[in-house]
């Protein structure tokens, strides 16, 4: 299914939107989630609390009331308040038993129920008057009951603290990682969106850049390919129409030059005068026959290179260079010629000899060895032209697209 860039780009957003959500959902989720945990257990520990201060707070009254009784004559008001804080014992109880499922701290708050409501019972039987009675004999002994049920309660209500508050920091820690792998989880899905969905959507664009870059170094050889039917497709297929015009461009362009290279070079050599062409950077381009003639070389040896590589007088070469800082017209500077040397001549001879620059190229061991025969010959017979050169520039927009045209003669330009 081709899709525009356009849908791309939305549904790579809509991805990207819909991780973060699901992200923001989860983390909120497991933060509701602690936070329930924590006020459910909070709320219950908070109840708890308050019911076993009540308690506390009956026990005391308890144990207080039953000193008087057992120090004094029982009255009628304080055995009632006693009967009245044992019911409120026995309530808070029933109402805190339902709170555990622990059967340890079941059984301590059944037997304080049960000694609150057997302390109940004898003080409900127990007379005024008469304060011998097994009654209160027995009220002690139920009170000190309650007080050490209560105490082992206490005791066991201290460990479940401990607990509940070890299973409250492990709930954070485990909220704690899980929020952390859920963060892990969506900051490598977002590194995986961002490596992914960039380099698919910029992939064709550097296809394109790569192709520009090619018909940047004047290579027609290449073609965007990109399957997709969208907007870059179409941009694609346009340039890959531009590429094509340019190759049959570059194709007639290169025709042209050759016929007109060879309308050129058909005219130099009707021309009966040796003709050298070289660009701004000294690069020789042309040269006619007549030439080729007196220098004895190849177009393979010269053409492309630059005039200090081939063999080439330095009376031509200065007169180049003159020319090219110039900018302008050179009229008959003295060019000598001077026959190539034999290898085997080059090979013979020693020593150091004194070589005249305005004719010789110092450099140049075929130069060297010419000037080592001509020592030997005072009669110049290795020099083949002795003449005129006028050159000619040939502007271009910038000097750098200049050419020099040379035409030796033997005879006075006027």
């Amino acid at each position: 299914m081709n899709l525009s860039l356009k849908r791309r780009v939305a549904i790579s957003f809509g991805i990207a939107t819909l991780v973060v959500l699901v992200l923001a959902f989860t983390v909120f989720n497991y933060l509701d989630a602690l936070n329930r945990k924590i006020t459910e257990i909070s709320s219950e520990s908070d109840e708890v609390s308050s019911l076993i201060e009540a308690m506390r707070v009956s026990t005391v009254t308890i144990l207080k009331y039953q000193r008087k009784i057992l120090s004094n004559a029982p009255t009628e008001d304080i055995i009632s308040k006693l009967i009245s804080n044992c019911e409120d014992l026995i309530s808070q109880t029933q109402r805190l038993d339902s709170m555990y499922v622990d059967p340890d701290i079941n059984n301590v708050i059944r037997q304080m129920r049960s000694y609150s409501e057997s302390l109940k019972i004898v003080l409900g039987k127990t007379s005024i008057y008469d304060r011998d009675t097994s009654g209160i004999a027995n009220i002690g002994d139920f009170s000190d009951k309650i007080l050490d049920a209560f105490a082992e309660f206490q005791n066991i209500q201290m460990a479940q603290s401990i607990e509940r508050n070890r299973k409250i920091k492990s709930i954070i820690t485990e909220t704690k990682r899980n929020m952390m792998i859920t963060l892990i989880i969506g900051f490598l899905g977002t590194i995986i969106l961002a490596l992914v969905v960039p380099g698919k959507i910029s992939l064709p664009f550097k296809k394109i850049k790569d192709a520009i870059r090619e018909l940047q170094d004047c290579n027609f050889d290449v073609s965007i390919y990109y399957g997709q039917d969208d907007e870059i497709g179409e941009i694609a297929r346009e340039m890959n129409k531009m590429i094509r015009s340019f190759k049959v461009f570059e194709e007639l362009r290169a025709d042209r030059i050759q016929v007109e290279n060879r309308k050129f070079d058909a005219l130099a050599n009707m021309v009966k005068k040796p003709i050298l062409v070289a660009n701004a950077a000294g690069q020789l381009i042309y040269m006619n026959n007549k030439l080729y003639s007196l220098l004895q070389v190849q177009s393979d040896d010269v053409i492309g290179k630059e005039m200090a590589e081939p063999i080439i007088p330095r009376s031509i070469i200065d007169s180049y260079n003159m020319a090219i800082k110039r900018r302008s017209k050179i009229e008959n500077a003295e060019v000598a010629i001077f026959a190539r040397v034999k290898e085997e001549e080059i090979v013979e001879g020693g020593g150091n000899l004194s070589v005249n620059h305005e004719l010789y190229d110092a450099r140049d061991v075929q130069a060297i060895a010419r000037a080592k025969q001509k020592e030997k010959n005072s009669d110049s017979e290795d020099l083949v032209f002795s003449g005129f050169a006028n050159v000619i520039p040939i502007r271009g927009k910038d000097s750098s697209l200049d050419y020099y045209l040379m035409v030796l003669s033997q005879e006075v330009f006027s």
